[in-house]
C-alpha cells in the first residue's frame, strides 16, 4: 500500500514537471543570444615548436665526471713569434722537447640550461657551465730548451667557465631561426680568473624548418673554438625520429651527432661522436699583454647510455675515444684573436702530440621532457 502511493507521487511530481521544463523553453528569450559569433581562429598567429618527438630529454642542470684512461703526451720548445722567434711552421715536425706519461686527466663538469622567456614567439635559454681538466704526469723527460708545461698542467690544470644564451625564435608555423651565442675564460687560472680581454666568443645561427611532429632540419653558420682555434664552420641540423619512436638522429653537424635508440620513454642509447675543445691561456708563458695559448680540440666518437632514475632526474654513461685533434699552441699579441681555420700557414707557437685515449664520463641530471 506505501510502495503505491510512493510511486503515484513520483508520478504526480514528473507529470507537473514536464509542463514546467517545456514552459521554461518557451518562455526563453532567444534575442538575447542573437549578437553572440563563432570564433574565427583564422587570424591567430601559430609558431613552430622548438622541439619534435622522441628527442633525448632536455638538461635543465647536468653534475658530471669526466675521465681519461693513460696515454703519452709529448711537447715542443715554447716559441715566441711576438718577441722576435720565428716558431715552428705548421707542416713541420717540431723536435720533442718534453715528453711524459699522462696517469689522469679529467676533473669534474657543471651545466646549466635555464629558460628565461618562454612564448610561443621566443624562447630565451641562459646558463653558465664549469668543467675542469685536472692532470697527472709522471715519467717526465726533458731537454735543456723545454717550456716546464708538463709541470704547469701537473699543478694546475686547464679550467673553463662558460656563459651560454641560447633563442629559439619562430617566424611561423614551420620555420624558425636559432641562435646561440657564448663567452668562455680557459685557462691555467684557479680562484684569481685571468684577464677579461683573453675572453673568447663563438656565436652560431641556424635557419630550420619543422617539417613535422617527427622531423626537424636546418642550415646555418658558426664561429667556434671546438677544434681549439677560431673556425668559422656551416651548420648542419637534422633531427630525426621513426614512426614507432625507436629510432632517430640528433646532429648538429660539425658538432656533434648521434644516432638514438628509443628503448622505451625512460631510457635511451645516443652513438655518434662530438668535437671538444677551447683555447687555454697559459700564465707563465704569457708576457705583458700577449696571451700564449694551449688550442685544445679533441674528437670524441662514444656511446651515452641515459636513464630516467625519478621523476625528472635522468643519469647518464658515456664511453668512448678520445682523439687529439690539437694541443698546439700559439701566442697572441695584445691577446688578439686570429683566423687560420683548417687550412691557414700561421706558425704555431708550440707543436704538441697527445695519445689517444679511452674516456668515460658519468653524470646526473634534473631534465624536461
Amino acid at each position: 500500500m506505501k510502495l503505491k502511493i510512493v510511486c503515484m507521487s513520483m508520478a504526480l511530481f514528473l507529470a507537473g514537471l514536464v509542463p514546467l521544463m517545456a514552459q521554461d523553453d518557451d518562455d526563453e528569450d532567444w534575442d538575447i543570444y542573437g549578437d553572440l559569433e563563432l570564433v574565427d581562429d583564422s587570424n591567430v598567429k601559430r609558431y613552430a615548436r622548438p622541439t619534435i618527438v622522441g628527442l633525448s630529454p632536455t638538461r635543465f642542470f647536468t653534475l658530471s665526471y669526466d675521465r681519461q684512461l693513460g696515454y703519452d703526451m709529448n711537447l715542443s720548445a715554447a716559441r715566441f713569434p711576438a718577441s722576435g722567434n720565428t716558431g715552428w711552421a705548421v707542416d713541420e715536425d717540431a723536435p720533442v722537447s718534453e715528453s711524459g706519461r699522462v696517469n689522469f686527466t679529467g676533473g669534474v663538469r657543471f651545466n646549466s640550461n635555464i629558460p628565461v622567456i618562454s612564448k610561443s614567439n621566443l624562447v630565451w635559454q641562459s646558463g653558465l657551465n664549469y668543467m675542469r681538466v685536472g692532470y697527472n704526469i709522471s715519467d717526465v723527460q726533458s731537454q735543456p730548451d723545454a717550456s716546464g708545461l708538463t709541470q704547469i698542467l701537473d699543478e694546475r690544470g686547464l679550467n673553463n667557465l662558460n656563459w651560454t644564451n641560447t633563442f629559439f625564435v619562430p617566424i611561423s608555423e614551420q620555420n624558425f631561426f636559432i641562435v646561440q651565442a657564448g663567452l668562455d675564460m680557459s685557462g691555467d687560472y684557479s680562484w684569481g680568473l685571468q684577464p677579461f680581454n683573453t675572453i673568447r666568443w663563438s656565436l652560431a645561427a641556424v635557419y630550420a624548418k619543422r617539417v613535422s611532429e617527427s622531423k626537424r632540419w636546418g642550415l646555418g653558420l658558426a664561429r667556434t673554438y671546438r677544434v681549439g682555434n677560431l673556425n668559422y664552420v656551416p651548420v648542419v641540423m637534422y633531427d630525426v625520429t621513426s614512426a614507432d619512436r625507436k629510432w632517430g638522429t640528433e646532429i648538429l653537424f660539425p658538432a656533434r651527432a648521434h644516432g638514438r635508440y628509443n628503448f622505451s620513454k625512460n631510457s635511451l642509447l645516443l652513438f655518434g661522436y662530438e668535437l671538444e675543445g677551447q683555447s687555454y691561456r697559459i700564465n707563465d708563458f704569457s708576457v705583458g699583454n700577449n696571451s700564449y695559448e694551449i688550442r685544445r680540440g679533441e674528437l670524441r666518437p662514444r656511446l651515452e647510455f641515459q636513464k630516467q632514475v625519478s621523476g625528472p632526474f635522468w643519469m647518464h654513461v658515456q664511453a668512448g675515444y678520445r682523439m687529439d685533434w690539437t694541443f698546439n699552441a700559439d701566442e697572441l699579441e695584445g691577446s688578439r684573436e686570429f683566423f687560420r681555420g683548417f687550412f691557414g700557414t700561421q706558425q704555431f707557437g708550440m707543436v704538441n702530440n697527445l695519445g689517444n685515449a679511452v674516456y668515460f664520463n658519468i653524470g646526473i641530471s634534473f631534465v624536461t621532457l
